[in-house]
């Protein structure tokens, strides 16, 4: 059961709350034959990378280091034109809401705030996530991180970072805050487990009760 302290639960979006993964290597393929990239999109592109950035994802795919910003803003734009938002996870619906009964629920991103706000709204969350940390806005995932931490967190308040990567990981564990690796997202499980977080889960019904255990 959760307690009933406050604490600040940060979700990563792509391949966490939101089920991406086939939409972008779709958008990248589209992206790379745009540009002139001769390169086959593949899933290990995506799930083997060290940092998971729409930047990153680029250089994987082959696209040259001028093109890079280009690659990010037609895939990031490619989700905002698609007719609706990318589905949610089973079960993280009603998780979140529970979580902001007690909590303050936030998203750290590497994808856009519009295209975020666009999938809260359209699965009926925008009302219990209280801020969005997009890749439009200035700053690394960390200091998004410490920024959302300075914002809602008081000074004995717990903070967790749920992600699918091992960046994600890594910037929870530099801004000091709690991480929780889920298993349904992009990354390999082999890479993201040698990240070491404070938490693996498999399944979204794991959520309430991890976070339970890490505010002791």
């Amino acid at each position: 059961m959760l307690k009933t302290s406050m604490s600040l639960i940060l979700f990563d979006f792509d391949g966490v709350l939101a089920d991406t993964l086939n939409d972008m290597l779709k958008f990248a393929q589209e992206t790379c034959d745009e540009l002139n990239v001769r390169h086959t999109v593949v899933q290990t592109d995506l799930s083997e990378l060290k940092i998971m950035s729409f930047a990153t994802f680029g250089r994987a795919c082959e696209v040259p280091e001028n093109l890079a910003g280009e690659f990010v803003r037609r895939c990031t734009e490619k989700f905002a034109k698609k007719k609706s938002p990318p589905e949610i996870f089973d079960g993280l619906r009603e998780v979140v809401k529970k979580l902001a009964k007690e909590h303050v629920v936030a998203v750290v991103t590497g994808n856009t705030t519009g295209n975020v706000n666009a999938f809260l709204l359209h699965h009926g969350l925008a009302d219990f996530v209280r801020a969005v940390y997009g890749v439009d806005m200035p700053g690394s995932k960390v200091e998004k991180i410490l920024r959302a931490k300075n914002q809602f967190a008081a000074e004995d308040e717990m903070v967790a970072m749920l992600g699918d990567s091992i960046s994600d990981v890594r910037a929870a564990k530099e801004a000091g805050v709690k991480s929780i690796a889920v298993g349904w997202g992009h990354q390999s499980l082999k890479m993201l487990m040698d990240a070491k977080p404070d938490a693996f889960i498999n399944s979204p019904a794991e959520i309430l009760d991890v976070i339970g255990r890490l505010e002791i």
